[in-house]
């Protein structure tokens, strides 16, 4: 089944969402807390439930993206946070995205992707960071499976992938991964050449 707006919608509606913790993970609020300017403008791709933007939000920050094909979590993020700007909440294919950011935030993202797609993501990525900016966040670290999504990956593919286009800054296994995924995922920080 092809990856697309309907199949993830129907992830939705069917609440077939496993990798939905409820909250934000611990790696992320950790990088999270260190973060001084509150100005930052902060894009989630395909952030599903995003429960990273109500940490953000309550924390201060007020310039927050959201980008996802699927309707409901984007309806399920703004019930939670009303005060939203709407306009920060868009329903559209990542890569069709125009606009720049400080900070991208990688989370269950890139995973989810057709693995034939992870060249496009990091050349796209690296199009939507201002100079200056980074992408940060967490990335899966089992064998690549065919049985995805989530598909895994190894640190060898993801430097391959990344250092084109990206200096990296941290890319090692999270010391504080939540219980279910602990020794299963990389932080990583990369910045764009």
């Amino acid at each position: 089944m092809p990856l697309n707006k309907a199949y993830w919608e129907n992830r939705y509606q069917n609440n077939e969402i496993g990798w939905d913790v409820g909250s934000i993970t611990t790696p992320l609020k950790g990088y999270i807390d260190q973060i001084q300017d509150k100005n930052l403008k902060i894009l989630i791709p395909g952030a599903g439930n995003g429960y990273e933007v109500d940490y953000l939000l309550e924390k201060g920050f007020t310039n927050v993206y959201v980008v996802d094909l699927a309707e409901t979590p984007l309806k399920n993020i703004q019930e939670r946070n009303p005060d939203l700007p709407k306009e920060h909440l868009i329903q559209k294919n990542f890569f069709e995205l125009d606009d720049t950011f400080d900070l991208i935030l990688e989370q269950t993202f890139f995973c989810a992707l057709n693995p034939e797609l992870r060249k496009d993501y990091a050349a796209k990525t690296h199009s939507l960071l201002k100079p200056g900016g980074k992408i940060f966040g967490l990335l899966f670290d089992f064998p690549l499976t065919e049985a995805g999504p989530p598909f895994g990956g190894s640190k060898e593919e993801y430097l391959r992938l990344f250092s084109e286009k990206f200096t990296i800054k941290t890319l090692e296994p999270a010391y504080n991964s939540i219980k279910p995924r602990a020794g299963r995922e990389l932080f990583f920080i990369f910045l764009p050449k």
